[in-house]
Formats: C-alpha cells, structure tokens, sequence
C-alpha cells in the first residue's frame, strides 16, 4: 500500500505520485524529440529553459499541500505558457489569448482561495474539508473550478486550445495542451471534488451536464476541421469532458474511470501531435488537403497515429476503452441511484459520451485517410518523404506502446497501482463494484486470433481482387482529378446538415469563443478612453454634468 507523505507545504499520495511521474516522463520525451524537430530555430536555450521551468513548476503544482503554493506555481505556469506558445512563427496572437484566458481564470482561482481561508481559517489542502451547502462555498469551489476547466480547455474555457494547436510548435502543443495542463486542471479538480469539498447532487450533476456538452460540441467542430493540428487540437478539448463527465458521477467507479481517462488521454493525445509534428517535419503542412499517402513513406509515424487514433476512439483492446468503459460504469450506476430527474441526466450523459466516441471514430477515420492512406496527386516527392530521425520516432513509439500495455493490461497494471489507489484513499474502490466481468487479456487474446484467421483465410483463398477505375456519381473520376471527392470534402455535408448550419457559422463568428465575446465588452472601456484625454475642459464638462446629476437626483 502507498503510504501518504504529508507535510505542510507538500504532500505526496496515490492520486498526485503518479501525476508526478507522469510529468517527468513528458519531461524527459518532449525535449528528446525536440532535438531535432526544433534544430535550427532561434532562442532554443530559452526554449529549453521554459520546459524545464514547465516541469518543475508542475510538480510544484501537484505536490503542493499549501493553497499559496499552489496559486504561485500554478500562475508561473501561465507564464511559461506564454512564453512557449510565443515561440512558434506566427503564434503571438494565440499566445496573447491563451495568456489572457488562462491568466483571467487565475484571478478567480485567487479570489476562491480567499474565500476557503475564510471558512476553514488554515491554508493547508489535507486540513480543509468545505460542506458545499451555502451560497458563499459553493461559489468559492466554482472559482477554483473554472480555474481548472480554463487550464484543462474544458468549455466555454477552451477557445484557446485550437488556437495554440495549430500555431505553437508542436512539441509545446504535446507538452502542454496536450499533456501537463490536463495532468493538472483535471488533478486538481478532483481535489477540489473529493479531498476539499463535500458535493452535493446538484453541483455534480452540474459537472455531468459541463462534460457531456464539452465532448460533443467539441467533436463536432473536431469533424468539419482541414488542418490536422486544429483537429487534434478540438479532440484535446473533447476529451476533457470525458474526464469531467467522470468526476461528476460522484461514484468511486466514475471517478476512478474520469482519472484514468486523464492519464490515459495523455498518452495517446502526446503521441497523435508528436505524429502531426512527424508528419509537419517531412511535408512541411499539416494541411489535411494537402497531404495523403504517407503510410508507404513514413510506416512507424503511421502505426504510432493509427494506434493513438484507436486509444482515443475508444477501441478495445487499447487504453481509451478501458478507462471510457468504467466512466459508462459510473453512469450506469449514478442514473440507478437516484430518482426521475438524476437518472434522465445520467441516460443523457451515458447517451452523449458513446456518441461522442463514435463522432471521435468517424473524425480519426478522416485524419487516417486523409493524411496516410488516400492515394493522391499532390506535389509531394516522394524522395523528401521518409521516416523521421529517431530521436522524433522513438518518444512517439514509447507513447504508442504504453497505449497498448495500458489497454491489455488495464486491471494488472494502472488500475491496480494507480488508479485504485489513488481513488481508495477519499472513497472505497475495487474491481468487484463493476457491473460486468470484463477482461481485457482475454478480450485482446480473442481480437488476435480474430485476425490471424481473417489473414489465413484471405490468403489461403486466393480471392482475386479486380482493380477498376475510379467513380463518383456514375462518373468516372480516375482522369479527373477535380472532381474526385476527398475525406475531408465529404465531412463538409456535416455542415449543411439540419440545424448545424448556422451553429457553424455562429462558431465560426466567435459566438461561443468566451475571449471573442470578452473583446467586445471591453470594447467599451475604449469610449471612456477617448473621453479621458486629457484635456482640462474635458474634465471640467464631465464635473459639470456630474453637478447637475446631483442637483436633478436631489430636486427629486
């Protein structure tokens, strides 16, 4: 059994020891790979600076037992953010928007943490156990709340993510976005949740609600992108309502399948943009319309994305199953335990994070075609196009790997040692809770003789595959290179669909972007700029009409 190590400024326990070795390992991969995707760029020790800073600073955050501790490596995070995504060419406006988003949910975290020391009088995280039961608690955890949804994206939080995918370098987007910042805002809204907060059926029903809408509205933008570091870059946000729609179950098998799902989502998301920043390295875009069958070029770069791609749709035997299947336990068991209105949320919830996974499906289809297998006729030689250096293959293939054992051996090995026991030390978790006996050895066992006799009965039937030109619509497109319908034109009927039309266009217009809305309210703080000019008639007009206000409220 771990043992808890608690101190006044630090703590170490099973939910933050095995965050903490995760951010070492992210430590250790994303600078190996940058060696050689970064070679060349300006200011790389200040780069490498930044991510060292980065790690300790995270760990500072996880490990912190001291809410002051906590709040200053957290904000110090914001700023090497910044400064990270600030390296990319033409990145300034996404880092200026992340800073500011990021940045404005730490004055709310400072203010929640203000209002904790007020009701509990101590500042130390193990001593602080808040009943959610009035107005002033419960608007206390919704600071440090929006805190971590802002840091994790979760939305409305989460317009800065696609920003920072497609314009930060990519081993930045892996390290962060796609890495550290889930490690910590889901970390430590399940703090929040489990360690300094008793919630109520209300407040998790409100988490519920927040992670079944992320991750479908996020998938959906997810399905009509043509860049693929902006598509990775939405699926990174549609993943963190998983993680949160977990938490918000309130039941030891949810949260124990929304922590897993954070780990988890880490492994594959780093390995899906460090296979984007493999196939940027050799194409030089990361356009989808531009790129396609690379799988015959660049094979290990291909089977590291299509085994992430799998994890992340959810897709036994991999790791995105396993820790998804305990979040659908943790419904299943949330909507049974309460009365009309709990379970018709719970059956919403259940409904909306399998839907979600088959759009992710559908959405890792397109990428898979578009970028490895569709056979195009793009301007691409094919002599430029090969396998990345090792030091790029090697951390993308270790992150593949660890998707795989995570997945077989999911009850053997991170259940057992990381997840469980992180959960048992706030609330009492074992696998004889699960509603079903699931294996995951046997299930990949009987997967692998599945395919070996599909390719022997293939082989050993001798079918003849006829090859014919192409058609589309009853023409015949091999020739006609304008009219052949891609992967990523045929996802554009999404957007013509029904209602869809207009959510689209409403998004596209920055409607639900929470930093494009915020421009526009203080916009008007540009009026009262141009008014305080000053000038002393200016100043002595406003005095004037001032007086006369006072002299018409009193008259009255």
């Amino acid at each position: 059994m771990f043992k808890v190590f608690s101190y006044p400024w630090f703590r170490l326990d099973p939910l933050n020891g095995f965050i903490a070795a995760a951010i070492i390992l992210f430590s250790i991969l994303i600078p190996l790979y940058s060696f050689r995707f970064m070679q060349g760029r300006k200011n790389l020790g200040q780069y490498y600076l930044y991510i060292f800073l980065t790690g300790i600073a995270s760990l500072g955050a996880v490990l912190a037992n001291n809410l002051v501790l906590l709040l200053a490596c957290w904000g110090f995070l914001g700023l090497t953010l910044f400064l990270l995504i600030n390296m990319g060419e033409h990145a300034s406006l996404a880092a200026k928007k992340s800073l500011i988003i990021v940045g404005g949910s730490d004055a709310l975290m400072l203010l929640g943490i203000g209002i904790i020391y007020y009701l509990a009088q101590t500042m130390q995280m193990d001593l602080i156990k808040i009943e959610a039961n009035n107005g002033l608690a419960i608007f206390a955890y919704a600071c440090l709340a929006i805190g971590c949804f802002a840091k994790a994206g979760a939305m409305p939080f989460h317009s800065w993510i696609p920003d920072c995918a497609q314009n930060a370098p990519l081993p930045v987007v892996a390290y962060l976005p796609a890495s550290l910042d889930k490690l910590l805002g889901i970390y430590l809204l399940a703090r929040l949740s489990l360690n300094l907060f008793i919630m109520n059926t209300a407040m998790n029903t409100l988490l519920m609600i927040i992670g079944a809408f992320t991750i479908i509205a996020a998938v959906m933008m997810a399905l009509v992108q043509h860049n693929m570091k902006r598509l990775l870059g939405y699926h990174a946000i549609s993943q963190v309502g998983y993680m949160v729609l977990g938490i918000g179950t309130g039941n030891p098998i949810g949260i124990a399948g929304g922590i897993f799902h954070m780990l988890n989502n880490t492994l594959y998301k780093s390995c899906l943009f460090l296979s984007a920043g493999n196939v940027e390295y050799r194409a030089k875009t990361s356009e989808l319309d531009e790129l396609g069958g690379l799988s015959k070029f660049m094979p290990l770069t291909y089977i590291c994305c299509l085994i992430a791609s799998l994890s992340i749709s959810g897709i036994p035997p991999f790791n995105g199953f396993a820790s998804k299947w305990l979040i659908y336990q943790g419904l299943i068991n949330q909507s049974g335990a309460g009365g009309w209105g709990l379970r018709l949320v719970g059956i919403f919830c259940l409904v909306a994070a399998m839907f979600g996974s088959g759009l992710t499906l559908a959405s890792f289809m397109k990428l898979l075609h578009a970028v490895f297998l569709s056979q195009r006729e793009i301007p691409l030689k094919s002599k430029e196009i090969k396998e990345v250096p090792f030091s790029m293959w090697f951390p993308t293939a270790i992150l593949a790997f660890i998707c795989v054992v995570f997945g077989v051996f999911a009850f053997s090995l991170p259940l057992k040692y990381f997840i469980f026991p992180a959960v048992s030390t706030y609330q009492p978790v074992s696998r004889d809770i699960l509603l079903g006996n699931w294996s995951p050895v046997l299930v990949t066992a009987l997967i692998c003789v599945g395919l070996v006799f599909g390719f022997l009965f293939f082989k050993l039937s001798r079918v003849n595959l006829r090859q014919d030109s192409n058609f589309t619509g009853g023409e015949n497109t091999e020739f006609a290179a304008e009219t052949n319908v891609t992967g990523t034109q045929f996802y554009n009927t999404i957007q013509e669909m029904g209602f869809l039309p207009r959510i689209y266009k409403m998004a596209g217009a920055g409607v639900f972007d929470i930093y494009e809305q915020a421009k526009k309210i203080f916009s008007l703080s540009r009026l009262l700029q141009h008014l305080h000019n000053g000038v002393l008639p200016t100043y002595l007009a406003w005095m004037l009409l001032g007086m006369v206000g006072i002299f018409i409220f009193f008259l009255k």
